[in-house]
């Protein structure tokens, strides 16, 4: 697959390479950080440099980085794998400051919570982030539908096969990869059997509340141990945990995040999942459809705005709860159905949520208002959550 299809986050990254000393773009493996940036070079704010820290030759170079990255000075020096070299951030900020100015350093990297901690602790007000996804639906070529895309993913190589049959096996790959050499390559001393297991598990239980418990029983491990490796997982941009939403409510709640597979291409690799008929008549399609409408959601998300799900202990829930400034201001519920249903647990949680707006959202060509005050919508239709 050589042929670049164009990213909605062109704009902002060279709106913040012209802003900041320093831009560090993250996101999962194979995704295209390397290829955006590379299709941005003519366009920086200095003719490009592209070092790739996983060449020995290019890691070699910065075996003195002060030396080597004060000649750049004039130019912009891209760094992929950035998270290899931690103990770079710290030269980064002296060559910064020594000379302050727009579209110095883009940092590519695979790991969102230590890449992020380094950076920050280092390159404080010298830094913007952005964290590039996966294909989402706007992005996706002409000739590729939303059935297409949710069943195979939005990593670029899954999406754009020439078949299920090699965007399956490239997933198998992918997967293969990770456990192999790329989450070791990250930190995660385990035993890549135990985490296939585990990414499995959240598999088949993804869309609901996390068990901490079955899953330390069932893989023979400690609660804690659990939680590191989840941490891992979600530090790769592998899996998602939706936290619920629980601020001056007077309920009793359920206080444990729900868990998901982010791309719902990887999601049904793992449930050996190879074709659209498979899909819909899976029992997990309910759960990977809103999976697929989750991670378009987030694609989406204005600055500031959280998203949450809403659940009391005598079962009332909503699954998503948008909050602007931590503010609930729409409740949404996902369904894989062209016919939904208004129940009586959406509308409680509207009214202990006490939002404006309210929303469905279906496998539907086209929204349409099922109530007074809520709305089915398509899944072209996002941006009207917003």
């Amino acid at each position: 697959m050589n042929t670049y299809i164009p990213r909605s986050a062109e704009k902002e990254i060279l709106r913040l390479t012209h802003q900041y000393p320093a831009v560090v773009i993250t996101g999962p493996r194979q995704v295209g950080k390397t290829s955006l940036v590379k299709h941005l070079a003519g366009k920086l704010p200095h003719k490009g440099v592209y070092l790739d820290l996983e060449l020995p030759e290019d890691f070699n170079k910065l075996n003195n980085p002060a030396l080597f990255l004060e000649r750049l000075q004039d130019q912009t020096v891209i760094i992929d794998e950035v998270q290899r070299l931690p103990e770079l951030f710290p030269v980064l900020r002296a060559l910064i400051d020594r000379k302050r100015q727009p579209g110095r350093f883009i940092l590519l990297g695979s790991a969102s919570p230590e890449l992020i901690r380094d950076t920050s602790e280092s390159l404080a007000g010298r830094v913007a982030y952005l964290e590039l996804p996966p294909f989402t639906l706007a992005e996706i070529p002409s000739g590729v539908d939303f059935m297409e895309h949710w069943l195979r993913g939005g990593f670029p190589e899954s999406l754009l096969s020439d078949n299920d049959q090699k965007s399956l096996e490239w997933r198998f790959n992918f997967i293969q990869s990770y456990l192999e050499r790329d989450l070791p390559l990250l930190g995660l001393g385990a035993d890549p059997m135990l985490i296939r297991r585990l990414w499995t598990m959240i598999a088949h239980m993804n869309g609901n509340v996390l068990n901490m418990q079955t899953l330390a029983k069932s893989l023979g491990i400690s609660g804690q141990t659990v939680r590191r490796y989840l941490d891992f997982l979600e530090s790769a941009f592998l899996i998602r945990r939706l936290q619920p939403y629980h601020f001056n409510i007077k309920k009793r709640l359920v206080k444990s995040p729900k868990i998901y597979i982010r791309d719902t291409g990887i999601l049904h690799a793992l449930l050996n999942i190879g074709g659209t008929q498979q899909l819909l008549g899976h029992p997990v399609v309910g759960g990977s459809w809103e999976a697929y409408v989750l991670q378009e959601v987030y694609a989406r998300l204005l600055q500031r705005t959280e998203l949450f799900f809403y659940r009391t202990q005598d079962g009332t829930e909503v699954d998503l709860v948008i909050a602007p400034g931590g503010i609930p201001a729409s409740v949404v519920e996902i369904k894989f159905s062209t016919t939904p249903k208004v129940n009586k647990g959406f509308r409680i949680a509207k009214d202990d949520l006490q939002t404006e707006k309210s929303f469905i959202i279906c496998p539907v060509e086209e929204g349409y208002p099922i109530a007074e005050d809520i709305e089915v919508l398509g899944i072209h239709e996002l941006d009207k959550l917003f």
